[in-house]
């Protein structure tokens, strides 16, 4: 088993963020200057600075312009892997993604990231306690987005996905966040390798009242799972525990609706029935 804890302060956007205060020193800027001039909070430019706050590709570009820099905040932006733009605590899980087989994803509380719309990922993270700062949340939602282009590969995963019937009866932002979202599951779930089943509110027996989970093949056929608490994760490793995490994946595709009521019941919810 593999633990993954809370997030420290280590890591590639250390770097940029010591590269952006280098530049800005040789500019002759303090960090209020440079922040005015930029049309931000000084709050944000410590905060890249001190690389707690991931350095956009957009704002990227603007501190190269405003510092004068050629282009080095760019490039060096631009060069870092999707991983080094989530949060640590899910690194592990999106270095998996990038080249997994197959994934399969049992979620209870809202839609999986690698199916939200940006509109209700972004009131996803509106909604969290304590309140994330526009800026993060932001970056966030870019880095959930670019988890998603996993789906546009030449050979794209295998995908199923188990929601509770709940998730799509929990408003999260506007009726027409959730009409986009409900939607978009539809369309990511039309190809061949992909499919997702509905677990519905009153079903019982259920085999997995005990949290969600992720189950994904690695290229070289290991079978891991990822199971995830709040802001700490880890990955289990061990076959025998996996084996009896595919079971209960299994008994799970078993209680769940078919594919087929399953996309009869979202297009209800659409109003398309």
């Amino acid at each position: 088993m593999h633990v993954a804890s809370r997030p420290k302060k280590v890591g590639s956007w250390y770097a940029v963020g010591a590269l952006v205060a280098h530049f800005r020193k040789k500019a002759r800027l303090t960090q209020e200057q440079f922040a005015e001039s930029a049309n931000l909070a000084v709050d944000t430019v410590r905060s890249i600075e001190q690389g707690r706050l991931a350095l956009q590709p957009d704002r990227a570009e603007q501190f190269d312009e405003l510092l004068d820099t050629g282009g080095a905040l760019t490039v060096v932006v631009a060069k870092l892997p999707v991983r080094d733009r989530i949060v640590q605590f899910a690194q592990g899980l999106v270095d998996h993604e990038q080249e997994a087989l197959s994934i399969l994803s049992y979620e209870t509380q809202v839609v999986p990231g690698l199916l939200q719309t940006p509109e209700y990922c972004r009131a996803v993270f509106d909604y969290r306690y304590p309140a994330l700062g526009s800026e993060t949340a932001e970056q966030w939602v870019q880095a959930r987005m670019e988890r998603q282009l996993i789906w546009h590969r030449e050979r794209p995963p295998v995908g199923h996905f188990i929601l509770e019937e709940s998730i799509l009866r929990r408003p999260v932002g506007s009726p027409d966040t959730m009409h986009e979202q409900f939607r978009q599951i539809l369309e990511y779930t039309k190809p061949v390798h992909m499919s997702f089943q509905i677990m519905p509110m009153d079903q019982t027996p259920h085999a997995a009242l005990d949290g969600p989970m992720v189950l994904l093949e690695t290229p070289e056929h290991e079978r891991l799972v990822y199971l995830e608490v709040q802001r700490a994760s880890f990955f289990v490793d061990d076959p025998e525990e996996v084996s009896g995490y595919h079971h209960k994946y299994g008994m799970l595709r078993s209680q769940a609706l078919p594919c087929d009521e399953s996309e009869r019941l979202l297009k209800g919810l659409l109003g398309e029935s």
